[in-house]
């Protein structure tokens, strides 16, 4: 499929559009990868920042960024409903928030990658640190990217 071209990434300001992304976490952690929904809703939502990607009016995409330590940023929360994926659709939503990151001036971001989409990552300039472990059921690695430099990957 290629990329839809009305694409547009926002961040989420109301409950409606928070509920929204919740639909599409809900969807794809919960009820594809099977995770339980008292893991996937955790208290990082009330003081992340999230972005909702939306496509001729309807929501096809999500993540979110938390401070995580000081000058670093943990992204997460990542996803885009099945129809949508290897459109590059991820890749704005992750683009979007690396770049809010920087206005905000973190210097590094950090994110826990499912094996599965840890090439995803690469391509976007994140690099993987450390080895495979378990998060929710399923493999993940840590990945990181330096922030303080403009540079695309």
């Amino acid at each position: 499929m290629a990329k839809p071209s009305l694409l547009k990434v926002i961040a989420i300001e109301s409950p409606a559009d928070m509920q929204r992304a919740y639909a599409i976490r809900r969807r794809v952690f919960v009820e594809e990868q099977r995770v339980p929904e008292e893991i996937e809703m955790d208290a990082d939502d009330s003081h992340a920042f999230h972005a909702l990607a939306i496509l001729d009016g309807n929501p096809v995409g999500c993540g979110r960024m938390v401070e995580h330590s000081r000058g670093e940023v943990k992204i997460g929360r990542m996803a885009v409903l099945r129809d949508f994926r290897k459109t590059g659709v991820g890749a704005d939503i992750l683009r979007f928030l690396v770049d809010r990151a920087r206005i905000r001036g973190f210097g590094k971001a950090i994110l826990h990658a499912q094996l599965t989409a840890e090439g995803f990552y690469l391509k976007e300039g994140f690099i993987a640190v450390g080895g495979v472990f378990n998060e929710a059921g399923i493999a993940h690695r840590r990945m990181e990217r330096d922030l303080s430099s403009r540079q695309k990957p």
